[in-house]
């Protein structure tokens, strides 16, 4: 019965940290600590445990790639690039005290005003720097789509090694 309910409180925790992944938090860390947690109780086998570390690293490096490639499509440089990421970090913390929306709203407004702003300063073509930013978002937004598609495979996985563990 206790062990029934641990899995199904560390099932629900693993839900709440996907929920986090669009705002820029790390819910697939999150995630993947519950499942050591569940490792380490011999709930689940160390090779599923590691090759779910292995998808979230990649989703962590595709969303890297997102940002630079969108960014440096729609005529960012390396600077744009990291001025997107910055400004990305920069506006989840801000955002975090408004709840759900305050961090994905702030994160993508940040991205955006980082990446244009650098290229604002490099090219002096508010134009150009506009659409330095919009590429900067696209790859966010679809850097978070891919991270959250990661999370409910981790989900499921790992909850299903749970369960039957």
């Amino acid at each position: 019965m206790e062990a029934n309910l641990l899995t199904m409180v560390a099932i629900a925790a693993m839900l709440v940290a996907l929920l986090l992944i669009p705002l820029g938090l790390p819910g697939l860390w999150l995630m993947l600590a519950i499942l050591a947690v569940g490792a380490w109780a011999g709930r689940i086998g160390l090779a599923l445990l590691l090759l779910l570390v292995l998808l979230a690293a990649l989703a962590e490096l595709a969303e890297f790639l997102l940002v630079k490639r969108l960014s440096a499509r729609y005529g960012g440089s390396n600077r744009a690039f990291w001025g997107a990421v910055a400004g990305g970090i920069l506006g989840v913390l801000i955002g975090l005290p408004v709840p759900v929306v305050g961090a994905l709203a702030a994160g993508l407004l940040g991205t955006f005003a980082g990446a244009a702003l650098v290229a604002l300063l490099e090219s002096r073509q508010l134009g150009a720097a506009t659409r330095v930013g919009w590429g900067a978002v696209l790859g966010r937004a679809f850097s978070a789509a891919v991270k959250v598609a990661v999370g409910i495979v981790i989900l499921v996985a790992g909850g299903v090694g749970l369960v039957v563990g």
